[in-house]
């Protein structure tokens, strides 16, 4: 009797799955609605991203940088003082405005038109 060879299991295993979810991304998107005799009374729209730190900011998302309840508050203040300062400069390079009104109240008379009846 000759023994069986066995086969290797070529299964992926759980880190491999994490490993390609976040390094390409999974996209969750599905409504849930709760209607009673034709009334739609409840409406869910749930959309979930899973990805890495470093795709999200590939394509674009990086809201947990700005969010005040995530980032250390001294990072938050030299952010806005540095957005405020580069705003100011920018302002400063802009020509001077002569006047704030439109020109279209610019060319209006200053006497009231008299009324049709």
């Amino acid at each position: 009797m000759t023994p069986e060879p066995r086969r290797t299991y070529q299964g992926t295993n759980l880190v491999d799955v994490l490993d390609r979810i976040l390094d390409k991304g999974l996209v969750v998107a599905g409504d849930v609605r709760i209607s009673l005799a034709n009334v739609e009374l409840l409406t869910i729209r749930i959309r979930l991203l899973v990805c890495s730190i470093d795709k999200a900011e590939q394509i674009g998302l990086n809201w947990w940088r700005y969010d005040r309840s995530l980032v250390a508050q001294e990072e938050t203040e030299t952010t806005l003082a540095r957005l405020e300062h580069r705003l100011a400069a920018l302002e400063q390079r802009l020509p001077p405005v002569e006047d704030a009104a439109p020109p279209a109240a610019r060319s209006r008379p200053t006497s009231p038109r008299p009324r049709r009846r």
